[in-house]
């Protein structure tokens, strides 16, 4: 994406907005991915068909719902999910805590794709090198190719989108025109059995970062109509097809391993894919996290950090995490992040829409281009905070329904009264 470096602590000017076909393949990129295709392999091999997508569907239309709130308010504002946080719901010090969650997250997500790549490259150096040193000269690699600017990164959604998308289906086809489809589709999955709640928890968890974090992406769209085409097409290509293809196929190949799939089934070019999809995904969660962490010291220090140092510390820590195998706790991780974020969703889609505690300074400042000042901004959301510690906890201990859902509603609905109630006294925001 053209100027995505610039504008990481401030709005971004309507008259630079990009064009939607090249925001919309950077967003659709998140979920048209190898960590997509890992997600729907471990649902194919441990529920049925029916099920599974079924359990996709309903995460459609949650994940619909929340990325179209954030992206809209993004694109409205001009502004990162940091920034946004800081006026809706969680303060100067509050939209720190977010942005280093955001961060930590997406360095986990850099550690699992660099595991998948590290696994793919060792493949192919028929484990010469070993998958530790093989993860930790991927990662390494990857991370010096962001940090300083290689410039074709940038534009990789252009053709890594259409290219990963014709490989899955040429996979796909060739995997699946061998076996019975009826039969595939009333076979019984031979994985560790999934209940349908945990497996919206999963997908949520493989999604909420990408929602959360659409207005980095989203800010610099023109209007609410390529917001909502862009969510539209995000979901269609990530959650039906890239998902639902990696359910048939490893439930025909009996697996949920992913470089198996790849590459014993497409050779070079399954390793190309693994190889040329992780290098797109992660400049974007070497993107984000950054902006993540120059919103968080510009909180805490009023100055700008150099953007290449943030990046090569975002990648080393990320590299570390997949020599140390976080690959192998990829549904622990899953969710977690599928209880932990929606309530931060829920708190600033709630602020925005309905609480509208900022919109009025917001909307001033915004004729100007500018951000509000400090004497204008909360120093830290005490509402906020309580609302998502609260729902995360009951996201994560209360077991009758879905623990995303229960999580994303308890701290919209806590958040919605303690604002309107204005009690207790010790949770009012503080003013810097």
């Amino acid at each position: 994406m053209n100027l995505i470096d610039n504008y990481p602590t401030s709005r971004v000017p309507t008259n630079i907005r990009l064009s939607f076909l090249s925001v919309t393949l950077v967003h659709a990129g998140m979920l048209t991915a190898l960590d997509q295709f890992m997600l729907g392999a471990v649902l194919g091999h441990s529920m049925t068909i029916a099920n599974a997508f079924l359990a996709i569907f309903i995460s459609s239309i949650i994940f619909g719902v929340v990325t179209f709130g954030l992206g809209f308010a993004g694109m409205k504002e001009g502004l990162s999910s940091s920034l946004l946080a800081r006026w809706c719901g969680f303060g100067q010090i509050g939209s720190i805590l977010v942005s280093l969650l955001i961060a930590i997250s997406l360095i986990g997500w850099f550690g699992v794709q660099n595991a998948v790549f590290a696994k793919g490259f060792n493949f192919a150096l028929d484990d010469k090198l070993g998958f530790e040193w093989s993860a930790a000269f991927s990662g390494l690699f990857l991370t010096v190719l962001v940090a300083f600017g290689f410039k074709a990164l940038r534009f990789t959604a252009w053709i890594a989108v259409p290219f990963f998308i014709i490989v899955i289906v040429f996979i796909s086809v060739r995997i699946l025109d061998n076996h019975n489809t009826i039969e595939l589709i009333n076979s019984i999955p031979t994985g560790e059995p999934m209940t349908l709640s945990s497996a919206i928890t999963l997908i949520m968890g493989g999604c909420i970062v990408a929602s959360l974090i659409t207005p980095d992406m989203s800010r610099y769209s023109k209007n609410s109509r390529q917001v909502f085409l862009m969510t539209m097409i995000s979901i269609i290509l990530g959650e039906f097809l890239v998902n639902g293809l990696a359910i048939l196929l490893a439930r025909a190949l009996n697996t949920a391993d992913v470089v198996t799939i790849m590459t014993e089934t497409a050779g070079g070019i399954g390793l190309l894919v693994v190889i040329f999809s992780t290098l797109r995904v992660n400049d974007i969660n070497l993107y984000s996290s950054s902006l993540s962490i120059a919103n968080s010291i510009s909180v805490l220090t009023g100055k700008k950090v150099n953007y290449t140092l943030i990046t090569l510390t975002i990648g080393i820590i990320g590299t570390t995490l997949s020599v140390l195998g976080i690959l192998e706790r990829f549904v622990d991780f899953l969710t977690l992040l599928g209880v932990v974020f929606p309530p931060i969703v829920g708190v600033m889609i709630t602020d925005y829409f309905i609480v509208k505690t900022h919109r009025n300074i917001l909307k001033e400042t915004q004729q100007y281009e500018k951000i509000p000042e400090n004497k204008d901004t909360p120093f830290i959301g005490w509402y906020a905070l309580f609302a998502c510690i609260t729902a995360s906890y009951i996201g994560l201990t209360i077991e009758t329904g879905v623990p995303t859902v229960n999580s994303l509603l308890t701290a919209s609905v806590i958040y919605g009264l303690l604002n309107f109630i204005k009690i207790p006294f010790f949770l009012k925001k503080i003013k810097s």
